[in-house]
């Protein structure tokens, strides 16, 4: 798909810019981590991971719409940057933060309507009954968490970084402090168990929002970028054009998140043991998610600036070199699953009916590995070429008309447990890897065609 010698050229500078974000999704990552495995060493250890995977699941679904929504920013600001127009990146983002701003109160709604909508699904109790408030003090954090989508985009969309990577990994030290003293109410705080651990993912998320806000307005101050000039008034055209652009990849976040929140939520009605040990094994394949997702996001600032800039081919060679780096990561990715699964598992308890179920599941993880890492750099590419709509179809197809449907009926009619849902997600994957593939050559082709004059004005 990519030639020897473009792939020398583009090698260092993808990985250049991929390598901060790659932390950054890193550092997203391991508050999940370092929650599960915090609250993992409670006296009810199953029922508490287990409340922790159903909250953040549910809340990751509507935070992952708004972030998805602010996506546009990727299209909208790295082909401005690359056309020269800072400006217009400041206007873009002073926008994005209006439409955060209006989103909130909107994606917060739905949280206090948990207890209704997971009663119904017949939950267990000592889960349920954590899962709740853990996820409102969640909620609390999702303003802050949109606006830090927002900068972030806009930073890294103008090769900014390494502020982003700083944020996330100096967050992960404040949630883990705050996490030991809520969870075990040290220092004088209370005893809060799991919902504790929310409490503190949620300040986590207000300081992340904070160090990028703050080296936003350092570095206007420092370079004299005349951010501050930039007019107040509300631009609805460009917050069209931004929900038209972010829409369909909020759909398809949604959709992706939803599909294994859902999971989730089934789960919960096999007990304890196996809801722990999904939580386990959706941590472990989220954590090497989330490199391709690091990934994906320079492969889309780098194929959006080359198109700003009118050269295809550097914009199909930025495409091809990201998902390159994306499969590559995560074929040892997945080598590393299958070797070390109760390794993996003993990291968050001790319960060795946890780690035995937890085996299984993560042989069905090293499974898509690869399929994975190809579906989310192409993803990112494709948005930077504008196109947000054919991984929205792609997702909805593979998760909710193939892979859940099998899942369902391999765990509940096949008897096959969890084990069965994670099969099924399997599945779908691979199918998406496979049709985003030739979706991105598709894209690739089609942009050689396009005249200078018309690629600029896109």
């Amino acid at each position: 798909m990519i030639g020897l010698q473009a792939l020398r050229a583009e090698f260092r500078p993808t990985l250049r810019l991929a390598t901060p974000l790659v932390l950054a999704e890193l550092g997203w990552m391991s508050m999940a981590i370092v929650d599960t495995m915090m609250v993992g060493r409670l006296p009810n250890s199953a029922t508490a991971m287990g409340a922790v995977s159903l909250g953040s699941n549910i809340f990751i679904v509507l935070a992952l719409f708004g972030g998805g929504l602010l996506m546009g920013l990727d299209t909208l600001v790295s082909q401005a940057f690359g056309a020269g127009r800072r400006e217009d990146c400041h206007r873009s983002l002073l926008n994005s933060i209006y439409l955060s701003v209006a989103l909130a109160p909107f994606l917060a709604a739905p949280v206090w309507l948990l207890p209704s909508i997971l009663a119904g699904m017949r939950v267990d109790p000592g889960v349920l009954a954590l899962a709740i408030p853990y996820t409102k003090a969640l909620a609390t954090g999702l303003l802050p968490l949109l606006l830090y989508f927002a900068v972030r985009r806009c930073l890294q969309a103008m090769n900014m970084v390494k502020p982003v990577a700083f944020a996330l990994v100096t967050a992960n030290i404040v949630n883990a402090l705050g996490n030991w003293i809520l969870i075990y109410g040290k220092w004088g705080a209370p005893v809060m168990g799991a919902v504790g651990s929310g409490w503190s993912t949620a300040f986590a998320r207000l300081y992340m929002a904070s160090v990028l806000v703050g080296y936003l307005l350092w570095y206007d101050q420092k370079h004299r970028t005349e951010l501050l000039r930039t007019p107040v008034e509300i631009d609805l055209p460009r917050i069209r054009r931004l929900i038209t652009l972010g829409l369909p990849a909020a759909i398809q976040f949604t959709l992706e998140s939803g599909v294994f929140a859902l999971v989730t939520a089934l789960i919960a009605r096999l007990g304890a043991v196996p809801l722990a040990s999904h939580q386990i094994a959706l941590n472990t394949v989220a954590f090497t998610y989330m490199v391709p997702l690091g990934i994906a996001s320079a492969a889309a600032v780098r194929v959006g600036q080359a198109i700003g800039r009118c050269d295809p081919k550097a914009a199909g060679d930025a495409g091809g070199t990201a998902i390159f780096l994306g499969a590559a990561f995560m074929t040892c990715a997945s080598a590393a699953l299958l070797l070390f699964p109760r390794w993996i598992a003993r990291m968050y308890t001790p319960d060795e009916t946890v780690i035995h179920s937890t085996i299984l599941l993560l042989a069905a993880g090293a499974a898509f590995q690869l399929f994975d890492g190809i579906q989310t750099v192409a993803t990112g590419a494709l948005r930077g070429a504008g196109d947000t709509r054919t991984p929205m179809f792609c997702h909805f197809t593979a998760y909710w008309i193939i892979g859940l449907p099998l899942g369902a009926w391999l765990c509940f009619r096949r008897g096959w447990g969890a084990f069965g849902l994670w099969a099924g997600l399997s599945l779908a994957l691979i199918l998406i890897g496979i049709v985003l593939l030739f979706a991105w050559r598709r894209t690739v082709r089609g942009l050689m065609l396009v005249p200078e004059d018309t690629l600029a004005r896109t």
